[in-house]
């Protein structure tokens, strides 16, 4: 069992300190002499413990499976560490944490690992070390039969998959359950070179600008999120997408694309947006594009 401050404790349900300290005196769990709080056998009873800082001194920590509700410490979902997950699917937690970071569940952060908007929807937690100071994410234990996640592991997931949208022609709202039907229909039948197959010209265009600029990427990837949605591509280092917009006259292509970008605002996902004016003069439009997200191509 990991162990967390009572600062951390704090941060985590969103409420000062001080006023946590106040409720677990109020408790009878900790209590103040000289200045310093310190635990109390009922806190010690309730699963708190006392640690030692070189630089600050004794400090209260508590284990990191607790919340205050309506006045009293309980119980709350089970937090893993990326090495007991990592465990789970025989890989390490250096591994691990890349892939929660291709997600766009985390993000390297100087000190250690910092979640983002979408990693707190699954229920992640973001914690400190107290010696350190680098930071580190925990989540719940059900994470570990997230789809998105374990679809990484497993040869063939069974996920109901959205098609992509045909660029070049008006293309129906298709359900999942129909997707082989489509991709039929409308087969990515142009090769680039890089010997990725898309589905129009200007796709074309794009992967080849992205090769020739030596940047690694994915074509239709699907977004991390429940929704089943595919971006046209994404560049795994930088955790960038890119959408090409071909088709914006089209009603309901125009709806699709609106629901599209509310989903990448919902999880702060980076995104690069392309039109018909852009592919045009792609190499004057796209470098500026990604230097917005510290690639620099030229």
């Amino acid at each position: 069992m990991e162990y967390i401050s009572t600062s951390a404790v704090a941060n985590e349900l969103d409420i000062k300190s001080s006023d946590l300290f106040d409720k677990l005196k109020t408790l009878g769990w900790v209590d103040k002499k000289n200045d310093k709080w310190v635990l109390t056998d009922l806190g010690k009873e309730k699963g708190g413990q006392t640690r030692t800082n070189p630089k600050f001194g004794e400090y209260v920590v508590w284990p990191e499976n607790i919340s205050i509700d309506n006045g009293k410490l309980k119980e709350k979902a089970k937090l893993i560490n990326a090495t007991a997950i990592g465990k789970h699917f025989d890989i390490s937690s250096q591994r691990l944490n890349l892939i929660f970071s291709e997600l766009g569940w985390i993000e390297k952060d100087i000190a250690g690992w910092e979640i983002t908007k979408l990693g707190k929807s699954l229920g992640g937690r973001q914690f400190e070390h107290d010696t350190s100071g680098g930071t580190y994410v925990l989540w719940p234990d059900n994470i570990l039969e997230n789809k998105n996640l374990t679809s990484i592991f497993n040869e063939v997931a069974n996920i109901p998959v959205l098609p992509k949208l045909q660029k070049d022609k008006p293309t129906p709202n298709v359900k999942p359950a129909i997707s082989d039907n489509f991709r039929e229909k409308f087969p990515a039948t142009l090769r680039t070179k890089d010997g990725h197959m898309v589905r129009s010209r200007a796709e074309v265009i794009i992967d080849n600008a992205l090769y020739d600029y030596k940047l690694a990427h994915a074509y239709e990837r699907k977004l991390p999120v429940e929704e089943d949605l595919y971006s046209d591509f994404f560049i795994p280092t930088e955790n960038v997408y890119i959408e090409f917009w071909g088709m914006e006259d089209d009603p309901k292509y125009a709806e699709r694309k609106k629901i599209k970008i509310e989903i990448y605002k919902k999880y702060d996902f980076k995104l690069i947006e392309l039109n018909d004016c852009d592919i045009s003069n792609l190499d004057d439009h796209l470098p500026k594009k990604l230097l917005k997200f510290g690639i620099k191509v030229y």
